[in-house]
């Protein structure tokens, strides 16, 4: 197998959300990643296939029995890296804490964690929009009465998996040039804090208000957001700049000297009025047909299983099928030494003997 981290080995402790993420994104790009699984740990939705837990294979260990502890203790004393998402201070429980692999200077110690390794809150529960909520991200998303959680892809993975992976990749580069490794403490309150620094800094800057619906990225801009088309469809419009907004407005039909200026704020709502009543003249695909490869900056909103065919996806190979699932191909691409998808049965555990044999545990 290829990919820009072939020849890293990576120890997972299944868990759940931007854990798996973060292993899948490293497998993908070559790493070879081995979950622990408990005895008898079934999906918490019941899939016999998750697309998180793609890439790799896993063994079956029980952690809290001392014999397979040893064997876990092995795996990691030989890997280049370990991820795990358990709470703060249970793998110290266990003797699997950073502190107990002496033997392994090099170890880089990903812990994913919703508030943090330290803190007031590190050790309670919570969950995506618990921890999105204190960040300040999730005030700022939803209609004007409500906040609402765009699903947890903003926490769990974008302020989650993907500062997890980031960090790891951070660890093993500088663990290449000192020999040694370190904690890396990833917290989804710091990477969605992280996150909003566009909107911090517009905050700061006197551009951006604390109420929803009122933003020019929050939907209140008639020129950003999406419209209910004939059919029931939406189309999503983002034509910011004012060349782009006066191509739209061209395209679909809308004379600029019947519509408020572009950035009077006072008027948006109307301005959002009579753009939506010309939407809703068509379809969405029949808009869809006539905006889109153009600078309107319009686009279809696609159900989960419409995008796959979209002619762009489908051009690029966005969405692949394996193990007769559609998903999404690895990324981001990379020219000479790609990712892809590694084989890896998530229903057959892996010879334990075999894999501390190949590992040299």
């Amino acid at each position: 197998m290829t990919g820009p981290l072939k020849g890293l080995r990576i120890v997972e402790i299944a868990g759940l959300g931007p854990t798996p993420f973060a292993a899948m994104m490293l497998a993908d790009m070559g790493a070879d990643v081995v979950r622990i699984e408990r005895p008898g740990n079934r999906h918490l939705l019941g899939l016999d296939y998750d697309i998180l837990n793609r890439s790799r294979g896993f063994v079956t260990l029980d952690l809290k029995a001392e014999v397979d502890r040893a064997a876990a203790r092995r795996l990691i004393d030989a890997a280049d890296g370990l991820i795990e998402g358990l709470r703060p201070g249970a793998m110290e429980r266990l003797d699997l804490g950073p502190g107990d692999f002496p033997d392994n200077p090099r170890l880089v110690y990903g812990r994913m964690t919703g508030w943090g390794q330290a803190g007031p809150l590190a050790r309670a529960a919570g969950h995506d929009i618990n921890y999105i909520a204190l960040s300040g991200a999730l005030h700022a998303v939803g209609p004007s009465d409500r906040p609402i959680p765009p699903l947890n892809l903003l926490g769990d993975f974008g302020g989650g998996g993907i500062y997890l992976a980031f960090g790891m990749v951070c660890g093993f580069l500088e663990a290449a040039r000192s020999g040694q490794g370190q904690v890396v403490d990833a917290a989804i309150i710091d990477g969605t804090a992280h996150l909003m620094a566009m909107i911090q800094a517009m905050a700061a800057g006197g551009k951006w208000t604390d109420r929803r619906e009122a933003n020019i990225l929050d939907g209140a801009a008639p020129f950003y957001g999406t419209y209910r088309c004939k059919c029931g469809g939406f189309l999503a419009v983002g034509a910011i700049e004012p060349k782009f907004w006066a191509e739209f407005l061209e395209r679909v039909g809308l004379d600029p000297a019947g519509l408020p200026d572009q950035m009077d704020e006072a008027r948006w709502p109307e301005a959002r009025r009579i753009v939506a009543e010309r939407l809703a003249e068509r379809t969405r695909d029949e808009w869809a047909a006539l905006l889109e490869g153009t600078d309107a900056c319009a686009a279809p909103v696609l159900k989960i299983a419409e995008a796959p065919q979209h002619p762009h996806n489908a051009a690029r190979r966005t969405y692949i099928t394996h193990e007769d699932v559609t998903q999404a191909a690895p990324a981001p691409r990379l020219s000479r030494t790609p990712g892809a998808i590694r084989p890896g049965s998530q229903t057959k555990p892996m010879d334990l003997g075999a894999l501390l044999k190949e590992w040299g545990a």
